[in-house]
């Protein structure tokens, strides 16, 4: 099967489908970094509705789904995780987000990890940045969770890139999954923006190199 593959740099990849049928074509990753649909219908809210498509978060993923990014991670970082059914954590990471009180409106967002280390929180109010995703982490949020990952990165619900951003800011390589199209081109183009914005303490990716028949090594 044959996916289209944006490689924006030397180990930051982008790939556009369905991640249960791209993760078994993949190695295996550090840490698996994600934001999947929570199924809390907010594609249908017309207050936050960003985008044609209203039912990418009528339901959660399936199970197979989370399946295979244990299978394809070492360890996992998924936001959301109190929607979904996984096993007992030891280290949730949770996000205050530093409003007043609001019946309707979540005041904090929690992440199940496999990490084996006390629970953390990110006490942040972040207001103003340009949201392309009605559910769309602050790069802040996401940076901050990258102080707990090793290896390389793996985000098979990639949305608008968020992860890839500040996977680019961090200097981890990075491999996003994005079945919806829009959002693929815009993660594409949010993380090439990330690219030629580095950070001055940390070594860029080096651009994406074009193979050529002298880098083909002869088959055994």
């Amino acid at each position: 099967m044959t996916f289209r593959t944006e490689t924006l740099a030397d180990g930051i990849v982008c790939i556009l489908g369905d991640c249960l049928e791209v993760l078994p074509t993949l190695g295996r990753f550090g840490t698996c970094l994600t934001d999947p649909p929570y199924g809390i219908g907010i594609a249908a809210n017309p207050v936050r509705q960003m985008h044609a498509k209203k039912d990418w978060d009528s339901a959660v993923p399936v199970q197979a789904a989370f399946d295979a990014m244990r299978h394809h991670s070492a360890e996992q970082i998924i936001w959301g995780g109190n929607y979904f059914d996984l096993p007992p954590s030891q280290c949730f990471l949770v996000w205050d987000k530093v409003q007043p009180e609001n019946f309707s409106l979540a005041m904090c967002e929690q992440a199940w990890t496999s990490l084996r280390r006390p629970a953390k929180m990110f006490q942040k109010r972040v207001v103003g940045y340009d949201k392309q995703h009605p559910t769309q982490k602050p790069v802040e949020l996401m940076e901050w969770c990258l102080g707990f990952a090793s290896g390389s990165i793996l985000d098979p619900f990639m949305g608008s890139g968020t992860t890839g951003v500040a996977c680019v800011k961090r200097g981890f390589q990075f491999t996003g999954i994005e079945i919806d199209p829009g959002y693929f081109d815009i993660a594409c183009r949010r993380i090439e923006a990330a690219l030629k914005q580095p950070d001055l303490f940390v070594e860029p990716p080096k651009p994406a190199h074009q193979l050529s028949i002298l880098d083909v090594e002869p088959a055994a």
